[in-house]
């Protein structure tokens, strides 16, 4: 997607112009006259090291495009959600009525597809293999369940998602997001038109055995609408 020399001059001609000068001077002056000076490694700033930018080594290259619906604030971690379009569903979903005992999803059934793109503001975060979780649902959704769509990685691909960004599998499973760097996925599910949608994120830190760090969890909620 889901983005950022010095001149250092050395004042040695100056200098020399002075001890020449001091040179030709009348015999009373003991010693040339001299310029005080200052290394020039003593002169250089410190400089910070740049914030890294870009996608973790870990992850998928991310993707973008779509329409922004959704920005949500979780800490240091910003979730932009953009909405990349519609198709119709190619089979049916897993999910069923559990009145009616028929799919949530028929094949046919229009689907809308998301992406999340998670940017890293702040510190680098050590994260477990959920990464930042992101739950959406329609405001009017009436089963219990999630909204969970069908799995087709050809048509994922077709409407610009990620469905899985962990590209390198880490052991113990510690997936660092640096200052500034970014990663993205996104999901399908039943498309209803102009229907307003919630978005829960939670972020659960590891420590560096993979162990999640429940007391340092994040919580956020966003809202849009599903064009």
């Amino acid at each position: 997607m889901k983005r950022h020399q010095r001149l250092a001059g050395a004042a040695a001609a100056t200098v020399l112009a002075t001890f020449g000068l001091a040179a030709c001077g009348s015999d009373d002056a003991d010693e040339p006259e001299s310029s005080e000076t200052t290394p020039a490694e003593e002169t250089e700033e410190t400089e910070a090291a740049p914030a890294a930018e870009g996608t973790p080594s870990w992850a998928a290259e991310p993707t973008d495009g779509g329409e922004l619906i959704s920005t949500i604030e979780a800490g240091d971690v910003t979730v932009e959600v953009y909405q990349m379009g519609t198709a119709p569903a190619p089979k049916d979903g897993n999910w069923v009525d559990p009145d009616t005992n028929e799919p949530l999803i028929a094949e046919g059934d229009d689907l809308v597809f998301l992406n999340y793109v998670v940017t890293n503001n702040g510190d680098p975060i050590d994260l477990g293999s959920s990464l930042v979780d992101v739950s959406a649902r329609y405001d009017d959704w009436e089963y219990m369940q999630g909204m969970g769509g069908i799995t087709d990685s050809a048509l994922a691909e077709e409407m610009g998602i990620v469905t899985s960004p962990i590209a390198e599998i880490a052991d113990p499973t510690v997936y660092t997001l640096g200052t500034g760097e970014s990663y993205s996925f996104g999901e399908n599910f039943h498309y209803q038109a102009d229907s307003p949608i919630t978005f829960d994120v939670t972020i659960t830190p590891v420590d560096e055995n993979g162990d999640l760090i429940h007391d340092d969890k994040i919580e956020a909620e966003g809202t849009g609408t599903v064009a």
